[in-house]
């Protein structure tokens, strides 16, 4: 609901209030309706201001409490603002807005550093306790709100997006070898903390961050489910598992519906986001404005899905609206969505939810969608053979399934100056699944997929593209209840049916079985997903251009390779070689990165 930036300095000199200025106006897009500056010696707190709770200048920012001690610049909705403040206002504090914002500042005062713990919701914070001279910096469990951090001797900046903290200056934007070396890997997924930029690092989810005054800084992860079944559900049989996720989603549902304005629905017509049309209609919502895509239809291959969309809406009598858009409207729009990108996204729904999100806000401020149920509940194709694999031998199953390239192939790719010696990718990957707390094969890849992956991939391209139109998008699926009970759900239940057996069975109680028993879908874009025409065009002029050749970060043969032959089989498996490094060199130039 906002973007939120700030400089701290730990060399006696004061904050550049000009640069956190520049960081602000930067990130316009995500909070169109005000503005703000807050200046506290050592430390300056800048914030765009998306109004969702309390619209009144009330529950503007940065938010201010001399009383206390405190200032807080915050990005996203607590869904459990109201129940916190009651609580807080029992034990004897006074509030003078209606805003989440205000919540948590006063929950701070009251719990300290564990006032994240009482936080139900999707946030960035910064946070300045003047008292005790300390930056708290917070993201969200499950990393849905972003916060970017650069930092030099003597300074910390930090913002909602990364070209916001280019816009300040003063940042080593040379390439990360070890991001890189992710990013051609991993679907284009470079997980936190780094970024393809050497000198910008994010925080990642479920972390508090202390800074003090003099520089010194420690972070503490503060939440992390374990992937095992609790002795207490031993008895749970198929029938309870169905029960406890279906409370467990109808509860994050409403609690997505706390706004102070209206909150629609990114139907794609696909089980998750109809599924939650129809828990919204049986909690009573009556004409829920739903929203659809499509684009233009290419060999054979359908550019929509409108056919289920249209019937979850007659279903449940939304206030229904059809986008469709033709091949000519994309060029322009991976110009516009490659401005909007946080950090480079190589998959081509991020085009598909640019402008999705461009028309939705002409309607609502608010809406709902259904990312992250696939990682959550296993959705996934390479899902189904890890059931049976061994714990030890989940690595090599992923690593089959999910790759783009092994290390070898990435070291004919890459230019000499950015070749790794080591397997970055598959180090980081063999790690993360050998950590203790997930309990079979299948465990420690959705832990993976949901703690590791997601927050850099699905989440991060719905927030960039929604926020870059003063849409605020949140997602039920990654409730934190909801993705803890997942996690000690026994594997079978989740794969069953063909994946997500247990969503599935929820959903048989509210939804027509055609919408629930369809062939799995994926935002179609075909002139994308086959990178041909003038997107194919875009493509070659970014990686042809003098910047791209001065870079060096890919050999000339095998681009020369790829533009005189892109593997159309590849392209359409979703794994387009040429898209991804067109992208990647697309987004540097754009954000005049050399």
């Amino acid at each position: 609901m906002c973007g939120i930036s700030g400089e701290a300095r730990f060399d006696g000199r004061s904050p550049d209030a000009a640069a956190v200025t520049r960081m602000t106006e930067a990130m316009r897009s995500r909070g169109p309706d005000d503005e703000g500056l807050f200046a506290d010696g050592w430390v300056t707190l800048g914030h765009r201001r998306l109004t969702i709770i309390d619209l009144s200048d009330a529950g503007g920012q940065p938010m201010v409490r001399d009383d206390l001690g405190l200032a807080l610049v915050f990005n996203g909705c607590i869904y459990n603002y109201p129940e916190l403040r009651e609580e807080l206002r029992r034990a004897g504090y006074a509030f003078h807005s209606t805003s989440d914002t205000e919540v948590i500042l006063v929950a701070y005062a009251h719990w300290g550093e564990r006032f994240v713990d009482h936080l139900v919701g999707m946030f960035a914070i910064g946070l300045v306790d003047r008292v005790r001279r300390r930056l708290i910096l917070a993201r969200d469990r499950l990393g849905i709100k972003p916060l970017y951090l650069a930092e030099t001797p003597g300074r910390l900046r930090f913002a909602s997006t990364l070209p916001a903290l280019l816009r300040a200056g003063d940042v080593d934007t040379g390439i990360d070898p070890v991001a890189l070396h992710h990013y051609l890997s991993w679907h284009s997924i470079v997980p936190a903390p780094r970024t393809v930029l050497r000198g910008v690092r994010k925080l990642p989810p479920a972390t508090l961050r202390v800074i003090e005054a003099d520089g010194r800084s420690r972070e503490e992860v503060y939440w992390r489910p374990d992937y095992v079944r609790e002795p207490a559900d031993a008895g749970m049989d198929a029938a309870d598992w169905r029960a406890s996720i279906g409370d467990a989603l109808r509860a994050a549902v409403r609690r997505r519906l706390v706004a102070d304005v209206p909150v629609g629905v990114l139907l794609s017509g696909g089980l998750d986001s109809s599924l939650i049309v129809a828990l919204l209609a049986e909690a009573g919502q009556q004409h829920l404005r739903t929203f659809s895509i499509g684009f233009d239809s290419r060999d054979g291959e359908s550019g929509d899905e409108f056919h289920y969309s249209d019937l979850v809406a007659r279903a449940y009598d939304t206030d229904h609206h059809r986008i469709r858009l033709a091949d000519d409207d994309l060029v322009p729009a991976v110009r516009r969505a490659v401005l909007a990108m946080t950090e480079p996204m190589g998959s081509h729904d991020v085009v598909a939810f640019h402008l999705l999100s461009e028309q939705v806000a002409q309607h609502v401020k608010v809406a709902q969608s259904g990312q992250g149920a696939d990682e959550v509940f296993a959705g996934y194709g390479y899902h189904q053979p890890l059931v049976e694999a061994p714990r030890h031998g989940a690595a090599e199953t992923f690593a089959a399934a999910f790759f783009d390239r092994g290390h070898d192939e990435l070291r004919r790719i890459v230019g000499p100056a950015y070749a790794l010696e080591h397997d970055a990718s598959r180090d980081l990957l063999t790690g993360h699944l050998a950590a203790p707390g997930a309990q079979t094969a299948l465990d420690a890849v959705l832990r993976l997929d949901t703690h590791l992956m997601l927050p850099d991939d699905p989440v991060k391209r719905v927030d960039s593209m929604s926020m870059a139109w003063g849409l605020e998008v949140r997602t039920p699926f990654l409730d934190q209840d909801l993705v803890t009970l997942a996690a000690h759900c026994p594997p079978e239940h989740k794969v069953a049916q063909g994946g997500k057996g247990v969503l599935k069975e929820v959903a048989r109680e509210v939804l027509p079985a055609e919408v629930i028993d369809r062939p799995k879908g994926y935002f179609p874009v075909p002139a994308l997903r086959n990178v041909d025409g003038p997107v194919r065009e875009l493509v070659a002029e970014a990686l042809q251009a003098p910047a791209a050749r001065e870079r060096g970060l890919f050999r000339p043969e095998y681009v020369a390779h790829l533009l005189a032959e892109p593997d159309r089989a590849e392209a359409a498996a979703g794994s387009n070689k040429l898209w991804q490094l067109g992208l990647l060199e697309l987004w540097l130039q754009t954000h005049d990165i050399r």
